[in-house]
C-alpha cells in the first residue's frame, strides 16, 4: 500500500517538473479595450452658480491629450483661451479660465475624442463639461447637417455656430463677434448637435473656419446659413450647404513680369466672364492699346503691351463701384514671344477638339494659311474658334475611327499681339476604334424644374469631363466617352446664364441647387449605358460607402467565379 502510494507521488512529481521545464511567451492578458472613466471632477460636472475660474477632472488611469486644439469645442466661445495643464501624461486635467465669464449662462467643454488612455490611446468619445453661472442648466437642443453646396463631399471639422436675434442683431456679427453658441462635425460627420441651449430666436450658420477664430472671412472661410432667423425650442433638422462667397473685385498693385507684360493679381475667385473689369493702360495719360488675358492656374491678370521707353506706366481697373489706379515703374526686361504648342499629342478623342496654347495672344489667324488633311492626303473641312482670354485656339473637324490626320500651319497663319508670325507647324493626329469608347444615356426623373447643366465628372467631382444643358429634355447623351467611372452632377441653373453661382450671406442668395447621383456610373469600352436617375433622392456619402462596399465584394465574387 505505501509502495503504491510512493509510486503515485513520484509521478506527480514527474509532471510537475516537466510542466515546469516547457518554454512559452509570457502574455500580458487581455488588450485593454476600455476607455478611461472620470471618477471625481471638482466642481462637480454639471454644477450651477458657478464662481471660480477652474475646474479639475480626475480618471482612474493614466490619460494623455491628443490634438487638443481641434477637438475642444468651447460653447459659448472664449476671447482668451484657458490654460489646460498638464501637457504630459497624468490622471487628472486642470482647466483654468482666462475670460470674464457670462451671468446666467450655460458653458459646455467638449473635449470630442481629445482625452485617451495613456498605453492603448482609446478614447472618450465626447466627453463634456458642463457648468452654469446661473441658477440652473440650459438643457434645450437642435440638430442637423452639413453638405456642400457644390461639391460631391463636405469638408471636415465644420464649425456649425448660433447668433441670439435680439435687439442689437446686425448681419455684421458674423465678422465681428463671436457666436452665442458653437459645436463642430469634427473629422468623420456630416452631423451637427446643439445641447444646453437656452431658448430664444437666433441667426444659424456653418463655417468652414479656416482661422479657428469663429468670425466669417469671406477670403477663406466657406459658410452656409438659414436666411430665415430660428426660434428655440426646435425639433427641426436643418441642412446647411457650404459654399464660397465670389468676393467684390480687389487688385493688388501690378508686377512687371516681362518687357512688354504685367501682373495684375487679384483676390479670391472671380467669374471675369460674366462681370468684365475695364482695365486701362497709359503712357503721360495717353490710353495705350492693351490685351488682358487670364494668367494660367493663378489668380492674376496679363497685360499686355507694345514695348516702349518709359521710366513707368499708369494702369487704372474699374468694375460697378470699385475703383483703382496705379503707377507702376517699367524697367528693361527680355520680351516675351510667339510660341505655340499643342494640348493633343498623337491620340485625339472624338470628343475633342484640337487645341493650341499661344505663350503670346494672337490677334489674327488666316485659315487659308492652314491645311488639314487625313492618311489619303484628302483635304478635310474644320471650323476655328479662339478664346483670348485664356489664349487656346480651337480647331474641330468631323473624326473617323482608326484615321490619320495632319494639320499643317503654314508661315503667317497666326499673327500674335506684336506682329510676330509662326513659321511652318506640323501636328500629326491619330484617332482610335469607336470600340474603344463607350456610350452614356441618362434618363432623369422628378427633375424639379428647368433649366439644368447636366455635368459628367471625374469620380471625386472637382473636374468636368462633358457636359450639357437641358431646357426640357430628360433624356440627356453622352457618346463616345473614354471609359472610366462618372460621377453625375446636376445643377439646377435658376438664372439661365449656363454656369453655377454661388451664393452670399449679405443678400440672404444661397447657391444655385446641385444635385449628385448616389453610385459612380461605370462606362466601359465598347458598352452602351442607359441609367435612370431620380433627382429626389439626395446624395449621401454613407450610402455611397456601403454601395461601393456591395460592388466591390459582388466584382471579387465574380473575379472567383472565373
Amino acid at each position: 500500500m505505501f509502495k503504491s502510494k510512493l509510486k503515485y507521488v513520484s509521478f506527480l512529481l514527474v509532471l510537475l517538473m516537466m510542466s515546469c521545464a516547457k518554454r512559452g511567451s509570457i502574455t500580458g492578458g487581455l488588450k485593454d479595450t476600455l476607455a478611461p472613466v472620470l471618477v471625481s471632477s471638482t466642481p462637480k460636472n454639471f454644477n450651477t452658480d458657478f464662481k471660480g475660474d477652474e475646474f479639475i477632472l480626475v480618471f482612474d488611469e493614466y490619460i494623455k491629450l491628443k490634438n487638443l486644439n481641434k477637438q475642444l469645442i468651447i460653447s459659448p466661445p472664449m476671447k482668451n483661451e484657458p490654460l489646460i495643464t498638464p501637457t504630459g501624461v497624468s490622471k487628472f486635467i486642470k482647466v483654468q479660465i482666462k475670460d470674464t465669464l457670462q451671468p446666467n449662462t450655460t458653458y459646455s467643454f467638449n473635449f470630442g475624442q481629445s482625452i485617451a488612455d495613456n498605453n492603448e490611446g482609446n478614447a472618450i468619445n465626447q466627453f463634456k463639461y458642463v457648468f452654469s453661472t446661473g441658477p440652473h442648466i440650459d438643457s434645450l437642443t437642435l440638430g442637423g447637417s452639413i453638405k456642400d453646396a457644390h461639391a460631391k463631399y463636405v469638408d471636415n471639422f465644420v464649425s456649425v455656430m448660433l447668433y441670439e436675434a435680439n435687439d442689437k442683431y446686425k448681419d455684421s456679427v458674423i465678422y465681428k463677434e463671436f457666436p452665442r453658441y458653437v459645436t463642430n462635425t469634427l473629422d468623420s460627420l456630416r452631423t451637427f448637435k446643439f445641447e444646453n441651449l437656452k431658448a430664444g430666436k437666433y441667426l444659424l450658420v456653418a463655417l468652414k473656419d479656416k482661422g479657428s477664430n469663429n468670425k466669417f472671412n469671406p477670403k477663406d472661410d466657406k459658410i452656409g446659413f438659414i436666411k430665415h432667423f430660428i426660434t428655440i425650442p426646435n425639433d427641426t433638422l436643418f441642412e446647411l450647404n457650404l459654399f464660397k462667397e465670389t468676393l467684390p473685385l480687389k487688385v493688388i498693385k501690378p508686377v512687371q513680369a516681362s518687357g512688354n507684360r504685367l501682373l495684375l493679381p487679384y483676390e479670391g475667385k472671380q467669374n471675369f466672364k460674366v462681370n468684365t473689369p475695364k482695365i486701362v493702360l497709359k503712357n503721360n495719360g495717353q490710353t495705350l492699346e492693351s490685351i488682358v488675358t487670364q494668367f494660367p492656374k493663378k489668380d492674376s491678370l496679363q497685360v499686355w503691351y507694345k514695348p516702349l521707353k518709359v521710366d513707368s506706366l499708369q494702369l487704372e481697373v474699374s468694375r460697378d463701384t470699385y475703383s483703382k489706379k496705379f503707377n507702376i515703374k517699367i524697367k528693361d526686361q527680355k520680351k516675351d514671344t510667339l510660341s505655340i504648342k499643342p494640348v493633343q499629342n498623337g491620340i485625339i478623342n472624338f470628343r475633342e477638339r484640337f487645341t493650341l496654347e499661344t505663350e503670346t495672344p494672337l490677334v489674327k489667324f488666316d485659315k487659308t494659311k492652314i491645311r488639314l488633311v487625313n492618311k489619303d492626303s484628302a483635304a478635310v473641312d474644320f471650323t476655328t474658334e479662339y478664346d483670348e482670354f485664356n489664349q487656346k485656339l480651337y480647331l474641330d473637324f468631323k473624326k473617323e475611327p482608326l484615321e490619320k490626320y495632319n494639320f499643317t500651319f503654314f508661315p503667317g497663319a497666326l499673327t500674335d499681339f506684336y506682329d510676330k508670325t509662326n513659321d511652318t507647324l506640323s501636328y500629326k493626329l491619330t484617332t482610335k476604334e469607336v470600340a474603344d469608347y463607350g456610350n452614356l444615356v441618362l434618363n432623369l426623373k422628378n427633375v424639379k424644374r428647368f433649366p439644368i447643366i447636366v455635368e459628367i465628372t471625374n469620380k471625386k467631382g472637382d473636374e468636368v469631363l462633358a457636359s450639357e444643358y437641358s431646357e426640357g429634355n430628360t433624356k440627356i447623351e453622352f457618346n463616345l466617352l473614354v471609359p472610366t467611372q462618372f460621377t453625375v452632377r446636376v445643377i439646377y441653373d435658376d438664372n439661365k446664364n449656363k454656369m453655377y453661382d454661388t451664393g452670399s450671406f449679405l443678400d440672404k442668395r444661397y447657391s444655385e441647387e446641385v444635385f449628385y447621383y448616389q453610385q459612380e456610373v461605370d462606362v466601359r469600352a465598347n458598352w452602351d449605358v442607359d441609367q435612370s436617375i431620380d433627382l429626389s433622392i439626395p446624395f449621401s456619402p454613407e450610402i455611397e460607402k456601403k454601395e461601393d462596399a456591395k460592388k466591390k465584394k459582388k466584382e471579387e465574387k465574380q473575379r472567383k467565379a472565373f
